[in-house]
């Protein structure tokens, strides 16, 4: 499985520089070490660790860089173990390993999920949560990670509610769309897009856009939509984001001259609520 690309601008979003509860996410048969223990004497301190993997990192020495990492980790340092989860679950630096990746995204949800939402650690956690949801949905072939699409819900309902994270209010969103692991509910929908919207998260304001210019979670709200998809359009990358583009285009072209000169001061609107 690959960690989509919506999830991924999330998850770089939160830095290297720099109802859930504890062992919820993690399966008992792998709560000990993801890897070999590094002697006490390693590095000076965790902290001197982080510095150590950020460091080698940086200059390009990736096995320096996990060698501090797992140290850091080890001692429980959420960012270390955030950042080789990221590490295995692209390949960068190490064999690209999905169940690794899956288990130090474990350790951070299960040690920190009472994390303050105010937090120095509150991004890196909640995209933890986001991650581990995102596996959940596919799961990870050959593995003890089966598809299961209730406890994906689970992780993103945690991460939204909790942290209020962009990206896990997109995939909630999607959920409550198409009746994965619990019952269909757009009005739902339509909420937590709304906030993720609010958050600058582009593929929320395109989606959000598009149920609303639709109507397709009640009354048709053409004009709102269609601010919110020249919003999404106007922030997309063309390269990646063709589908905003997409759905863009075909409701400008289907929208009357009122609707677009609606959108058009509700837009307006829009930037002046902008801090």
């Amino acid at each position: 499985m690959r960690i989509s690309n919506s999830l991924r601008s999330g998850l770089a979003a939160a830095g290297f520089m720099l109802a859930c509860a504890p062992a919820w996410a993690l399966d008992a048969k792998v709560q000990g070490q993801v890897t070999a223990a590094i002697p006490l004497d390693a590095f000076k301190s965790t902290r001197d660790a982080l510095k150590s993997g950020v460091k080698d990192y940086n200059a390009g020495d990736k096995a320096g860089a996990v060698k501090a990492l797992e140290y850091a980790a080890q001692q429980g340092h959420a960012l270390a173990r955030w950042k080789l989860g990221r590490m295995y679950a692209d390949g960068d630096g190490v064999p690209q390993n999905d169940l690794k990746a899956f288990e130090y995204f474990s350790r951070i949800a299960d040690e920190n999920a009472d994390e303050s939402p105010d937090s120095a650690n509150a991004r890196v956690v909640a995209t933890a949560f986001v991650a581990l949801g995102s596996y959940y949905l596919d799961g990870i072939a050959n593995t003890y990670v089966k598809p299961n699409s209730a406890r994906a819900r689970d992780m993103f309902q945690y991460a939204a509610t909790y942290f209020g994270d962009p990206d896990a209010q997109y995939n909630l969103a999607r959920m409550n769309i198409d009746g994965q692991g619990g019952a269909k509910d757009p009005r739902q929908a339509i909420r937590w897009l709304s906030l993720a919207a609010d958050k600058g998260h582009v593929p929320a304001q395109a989606l959000l856009g598009h149920l609303l210019f639709a109507g397709e979670a009640g009354a048709r709200q053409k004009a709102r939509g269609l601010m919110w998809l020249t919003i999404a359009r106007d922030a997309a990358n063309p390269e990646h984001d063709a589908w905003i583009l997409e759905l863009h285009d075909k409701a400008f072209a289907e929208a009357a001259d009122t609707d677009r000169q609606a959108a058009m001061a509700y837009l307006e609107q829009q930037i002046r609520r902008r801090p």
